[in-house]
């Protein structure tokens, strides 16, 4: 049994002129009057650092040594995650879209942990007078942190609102959408064809990554299903037979079992086996955040020097056109209720109404008994 989804997100700053009464792109009438774009957030200047980590980790058993080594991460690019200017860079390029072939609603951006908090903006979108809004969140795949968390942020965020509170409703996730996977095919392409001329693509190591979350997570979502398809399909599509899926960026005392392998020990792993040439392809993750360029560009990269192993690293999807138009076509299935979904491969397009036992949450963590959980980037 499912329900529809009835919580917005903490609001913030708005991109948008005021709402209309109704949406309009090619003389369709929606109930819906405002997009919501949604996604993580993080620090833009050294000054915000730490107090965007006590954010992100308020209520968690983080040591504050961890936070400062955590900190220190972002010093390597004057203190600023370039999450957000990608945002802005993708809500520029979605308003352009919908402004092109509609639906020609306003968009509205608010993040989970930083500036715009989506507590503004959806005040904001209150005090504009939207009811009811469909949200794009930067996630492509289900797990309580991808979807479920962002839909409870959404409806703690409402929760003050009262009456006021628009209703938002989710977009699915897209992992298998011919304007994602088209995308990372052409960048994975892209990457193999740094390698010189002597080298053989069939020889290539195609390590797909993605952020790593608790088992008692990835137990109870489709999340690792998802990425295992996406990560199919993108092989396939660019001819690529040789491929692995790893995950990065964990969290969590050691104790706590995560998802494995670990990009670096696959790296390892795949050197000690002869292996000369790597790409990553960071799958999970739709921009080129902290967690790619440090994990990926710094950690991985620094290995591969040592190990002697050449490596190249995929782009992220961004604000590829396909994928662009991919999000405005996600809006518009929702908005106008069109029956064609798309979605390719052996799964089918994923459910747009979350089931109530959705992607719940892990089990509460009990406190480290000694070594300090890594705190998440962005």
């Amino acid at each position: 049994m499912s329900q529809p989804l009835r919580a917005p997100e903490p609001a913030s700053q708005s991109s948008a002129s005021q709402p209309d009464a109704v949406g309009v792109g090619d003389g369709r009438k929606t109930s819906y009057d405002a997009i919501l774009l949604v996604s993580f957030g993080g620090p833009e200047g050294p000054d915000e650092v730490m107090p965007f980590l006590e954010n992100v980790l308020r209520g968690r058993n983080v040591p504050r040594e961890r936070m400062l080594e955590v900190a220190e991460h972002y010093q390597h690019f004057g203190g600023v995650s370039p999450i957000n200017e990608q945002n802005r860079a993708l809500l520029e390029a979605l308003q352009a879209e919908l402004e092109a072939h509609g639906p020609k609603l306003p968009v509205y951006w608010g993040n989970r942990n930083w500036h715009p908090l989506l507590t503004d903006t959806l005040q904001e979108m209150a005090d504009a007078g939207v009811q009811r809004a469909i949200a794009f969140v930067t996630s492509g795949f289900s797990c309580y942190s991808g979807c479920r968390q962002y839909r409870e942020n959404i409806a703690a965020a409402c929760e003050p609102l009262g009456d006021k509170a628009p209703t938002v409703d989710k977009i699915r996730v897209f992992f298998n959408h011919p304007g994602f996977v088209h995308p990372m095919a052409r960048n994975l392409l892209a990457a193999l064809g740094t390698f010189g001329a002597d080298v053989d693509r069939d020889q290539v190591t195609v390590l797909f990554t993605a952020h790593s979350i608790p088992l008692s997570m990835a137990d109870t979502s489709h999340y690792v299903i998802q990425l295992q398809e996406a990560s199919r399909l993108v092989a396939e599509r660019a001819g690529v037979k040789n491929w692995q899926l790893v995950y990065q960026s964990r969290s969590g005392p050691p104790t706590q079992p995560w998802l494995e392998p670990d990009v670096c020990d696959a790296i390892r792993e795949r050197a000690a086996a002869g292996s000369r040439h790597v790409v990553l392809v960071p799958i999970g993750f739709i921009s080129d955040h902290m967690e790619v360029l440090f994990d990926l560009d710094e950690e991985a990269a620094t290995l591969c020097r040592e190990l002697g192993v050449e490596m190249h690293r995929a782009s992220t999807v961004g604000t590829d056109p396909e994928f662009v138009s991919m999000v405005r076509e996600l809006i518009a299935e929702r908005v106008w209720s069109l029956p064609d979904r798309a979605a390719i491969g052996a799964m089918p397009a994923n459910h747009d109404v979350c089931p109530l036992d959705c992607c719940p949450a892990p089990p509460p963590r009990r406190p480290p008994a000694s070594g300090a959980p890594t705190a998440p980037r962005a």
